[in-house]
């Protein structure tokens, strides 16, 4: 078990977020053209150079697909969202049909103790795995059904060849904790009040707007520069 995190911190951690209380009314506008798979409109706006240019820096980006893509998706995402669940499909299914695509996978736990302890676990396994082992690891941390805990990621760790002391050793510091302590701040900033959310070209996407929709918004990048032409 991880027992280095204290739980009052981490009610700190995660009330820093404002991600937990936050209700599909306040999601907000949209301020581009973006559908969602059954049609609704999902929430979209601008970051400012600040924001992205702070994103871009966060220190545990996982990159996946083609590293010298056209275009490039964040995913900011928790282990133990039922919504990015279903998203990991999409995702998955994404990247296999877009070999120019360029997938950027941002550890964003911030609903459960649970998933901060997964999330300490994950990446420093990030940093042990390379681009397609780690995609490996991500399909079967959502394999299965329960709770995603820091045993559960460290055991499918573990499967894909990870020595667990190693991993347990840096994943139970207080450096590893802060890592996703900024990304949570980042978010708050960044106003992503759901999960999953993205991040294309500037624009931030909150929620999951299906694969169709994340296709789309990646064919209109590349046509003229826009999240929606």
């Amino acid at each position: 078990m991880i027992q280095i995190i204290v739980r009052a911190v981490l009610a700190g951690f995660l009330l820093a977020s404002g991600i937990a209380a936050a209700t599909a009314a306040q999601f907000g506008d949209a301020q581009y053209a973006i559908k969602a798979d059954d049609g609704s409109e999902m929430t979209n706006f601008d970051l400012s150079p600040e924001l992205v240019k702070r994103m871009q820096g966060l220190e545990s980006l996982i990159p996946v697909g083609n590293p010298s893509g056209d275009v490039t998706l964040y995913q900011f995402y928790d282990l133990n969202c039922p919504f990015c669940r279903e998203a990991a499909h999409d995702v998955d299914a994404l990247l296999k049909a877009d070999p120019k695509l360029k997938l950027v996978f941002v550890p964003y736990p911030v609903l459960s103790v649970a998933s901060v302890q997964g999330g300490l676990v994950e990446v420093i396994a990030a940093r042990m795995l390379p681009p397609e082992k780690f995609l490996e690891l991500h399909r079967q941390i959502y394999a299965g059904r329960g709770v995603v805990d820091g045993m559960r990621v460290l055991d499918a760790s573990i499967k894909l060849g990870l020595d667990r002391d190693k991993v347990l050793a840096q994943a139970q510091t207080q450096a590893t904790l802060d890592i996703l302590r900024s990304h949570a701040d980042f978010g708050s900033a960044a106003k992503l009040v759901a999960t999953p959310a993205y991040v294309i070209n500037g624009v931030a996407i909150v929620g999951h707007p299906g694969q169709r929709a994340l296709r789309s918004v990646v064919a209109s990048v590349r046509k003229c520069g826009k999240v929606a032409c």
